[in-house]
């Protein structure tokens, strides 16, 4: 079993609560109000920011050029790809870019972020990855749960875009590189360590989309 799926099955019962969220599960019936659509899409815009200084922190933390090109190309598709995608999918929902600029961070979206920038900070490149893996991982396999439900559905989209082959290439890549990172950093005597980082990491993606819900 990869070690992906090994802090899965440790944490089923929290990462089942993340990938059928309520939000999620409104998200695939097409009744999710849009006021909480569009407060979801400005904190994603403000997490992407740090998501992006996480894979520059990744690249820090690496100590050999395979890992520093993995994590160069994960801040160059955030960057110059998916920050791209996210501005251009926003303004169809009257969402400018300076206007997520100035949004101020929900609590949730400071909890998330900085928790895995800390992770990788005080730990290892293992440590960040393992942090950074729910939300890479998860959205992938929401995006292919909700492939049937795109057509017709105002946030079909959104499901198009992580049920699609580019985005499943870039979850199995992760899961490569968390597989890759414990042959070298890791061993059985680390694993319950990084299942509490995963364990917090999805709690803190459900309070994402919880965030999006309880929006007034």
């Amino acid at each position: 079993m990869s070690l992906f799926g090994r802090l899965k099955s440790d944490n089923q019962a929290d990462w089942d609560a993340y990938i059928e969220h309520e939000f999620v599960a409104q998200l695939a019936d097409g009744s999710l109000a849009e006021a909480s659509f569009k407060h979801y899409l400005g904190q994603d815009y403000l997490f992407l920011i740090h998501f992006a200084r996480a894979y520059a922190l990744a690249a820090y933390k690496a100590d050999n050029l395979a890992d520093i090109r993995q994590a160069a190309g994960g801040l160059a598709a955030i960057v110059d790809l998916e920050m791209d995608l996210h501005v251009k999918f926003c303004a169809d929902w009257g969402m400018s870019e300076a206007d997520m600029e100035a949004l101020p961070e929900a609590p949730e979206t400071m909890a998330y972020t900085r928790y895995v920038l800390e992770k990788g900070l005080s730990g290892d490149l293992l440590d960040l990855h393992v942090a950074l893996a729910p939300c890479i991982i998860g959205y992938a396999e929401i995006g292919a749960a909700l492939k049937d439900k795109a057509a017709g559905n105002p946030y079909g989209a959104w499901i198009e875009m992580y049920a699609s082959e580019d985005y499943q290439a870039v979850a199995k890549a992760e899961i490569e590189q968390l597989d890759s990172l414990l042959a070298t950093r890791g061993g059985e005597g680390r694993l319950s360590s990084l299942s509490k980082t995963f364990n917090q990491a999805t709690r803190l993606e459900i309070a994402f989309w919880q965030m999006g819900l309880d929006v007034e």
